[in-house]
């Protein structure tokens, strides 16, 4: 899982640091106490709209929970730089969760940060309802190998290969691999601060 664990207790202790309980933060950003407590004990693969309340809530950037080191200056990434140690996995926000996109963070180590670039491989899912999640913010996603659908609003979109796709996440929205095969994307956050 890698950074998974390392999210759940980088939650925690922020919340204790600015001393909110559970139910302080469950009652400010709309998830309930147990669902907190599940990503704050690893339990879960969370979706990224869930951790993105949780940061606003907490007043810190979503790149907080990734954050490694703080380095002011550019940040490189060499393509043998996509380590399991650096990536998280998040569920596909599906009735039935279970793991469905594992981001390999661009940025990690750069402090500051107001856009959160990954490489995200998408497993394929069949036969799973699939929940759209809303959160603040503007994505872009570039198709790098195989198909994904967007559902965004009332509409889908099937992007190939070389595809793009830039959205604001504030309207319900879900990415996933299209006909049950692999894909890869790279995906691009803004989450306004």
């Amino acid at each position: 899982m890698g950074t998974n664990k390392v999210i759940g207790a980088k939650i925690k202790k922020i919340r204790e640091a600015k001393q909110l309980s559970v139910e302080d933060v469950a009652a400010r950003s709309g998830l309930s106490m147990e669902q907190i407590e599940r990503i704050e004990e690893n339990v879960d693969f969370p979706s990224l709209a869930p951790l993105i309340k949780i940061a606003r809530v907490l007043g810190v950037r979503l790149g907080t929970f990734l954050d490694d080191q703080r380095e002011l200056g550019p940040v490189i990434c060499r393509k043998g730089d996509s380590r399991e140690d650096n990536s998280i996995s998040f569920s596909n926000n599906a009735s039935v969760s279970h793991k469905h996109m594992e981001y390999h963070s661009l940025s990690q180590d750069k402090s500051g940060r107001h856009m959160e670039p990954f490489l995200i491989d998408i497993a394929p899912s069949k036969n799973v309802d699939f929940i759209l999640s809303t959160h603040e913010g503007e994505e872009f996603i570039y198709v790098l190998e195989g198909v994904v659908e967007i559902n965004y609003g009332k509409h889908i979109y099937v992007l190939e290969e070389g595809d793009s796709i830039y959205y604001d996440s504030i309207v319900a929205h879900h990415v996933h691999a299209y006909n049950g095969s692999p894909s890869r994307i790279l995906g691009i956050v803004y989450t306004p601060y």
